[in-house]
């Protein structure tokens, strides 16, 4: 492994959002999310938290439209901060994957760090919202996320009655697929992961 910090500020403006991401893959899971968008604050929590990754997100969006920018900007943001922190990806797992239960419900996530953006997103939600949050805003970020960071990822829940537990356990379950592809593997000794020598 190199001496390199795999760390990443990201800032970005546009008339619909202002936000700050800063990360740290090598942390030990300190949060701290202030997006305007109570749900996503939590989401944000577990993601660092499980995932071992120190996050700060600062956003100011355009609340009083809807949540909408606001949850798609972050996860432009995080992925880009995902690029610039991994650098050329020399060392890692690459994949990861992870099957988390929440109660009643249970989100398996497996990714590949690939740079080839793909999704797979087989979540039925009971209902349209979480308190004040759109279910649908869920699959939004896990799209764009994964667009941007470019990465495969597959996003099953098999089972669920509860919303809030079906979210909750999809960002958990990113988390920790994600705390596995970035852990550098000691056999890769620095090496690329792919056959190609670039991912």
């Amino acid at each position: 492994m190199s001496d390199r910090q795999r760390t990443s500020t990201i800032n970005r403006t546009t008339n619909e959002t202002s936000i700050t991401v800063e990360l740290n893959l090598d942390g030990t899971g300190q949060v701290k999310n202030a997006t305007g968008v109570g749900f996503l604050d939590h989401m944000l929590d577990h993601l660092g938290k499980h995932g071992l990754i120190d996050l700060t997100v600062a956003a100011e969006g355009d609340l009083h439209i809807d949540d909408h920018h606001t949850v798609e900007d972050v996860a432009i943001c995080i992925g880009q901060g995902l690029v610039e922190a991994f650098g050329d990806k020399a060392g890692i797992n690459r994949y990861g994957s992870a099957s988390v239960p929440m109660d009643e419900a249970l989100a398996e996530v497996s990714l590949d760090l690939s740079g080839r953006p793909a999704v797979v997103f087989e979540v039925k939600f009971v209902g349209n919202k979480i308190g004040t949050f759109d279910t649908q805003l869920i699959e939004e970020f896990i799209t764009r996320l994964a667009a941007v960071a470019g990465m495969n990822l597959h996003v099953t829940v098999p089972r669920g009655s509860n919303d809030h537990h079906i979210a909750e356990a999809i960002f958990k379950a990113l988390a920790r697929a994600l705390r596995q592809a970035k852990t550098i593997d000691p056999a890769q000794a620095g090496q690329i992961p792919s056959t190609k020598g670039s991912l």
